[in-house]
């Protein structure tokens, strides 16, 4: 499975983004492993192909972020899914 091509970090705003619904599977599975309890630099390595010995800084800024990112959308990001597009 492939990620999408991310930003160190996430938008930060209170809508849904473009970035946030190309980010809906990496969203899903940084929270699957989170709740299974996974290594963190593990996550990063898995998910966003990072490596955390080489640029550990960088690597925890966006598991940090994104996985923040992930639970906002499970508490309040999801609505925008929701509501009616208007194109």
């Amino acid at each position: 499975m492939t990620t999408p091509p991310f930003e160190d970090q996430p938008p930060d705003c209170a809508r849904l983004t473009p970035y946030d619904e190309r980010h809906l599977t990496t969203y899903l599975r940084l929270l699957d492993a989170d709740e299974e309890g996974a290594d963190w630099q593990e996550v990063v390595r898995i998910i966003f192909g990072l490596d955390p010995e080489r640029d550990r800084e960088r690597a925890l800024v966006v598991h940090q972020g994104h996985l923040a990112r992930a639970r906002w959308m499970t508490m309040t990001g999801y609505q925008h899914l929701l509501r009616p597009r208007l194109h």
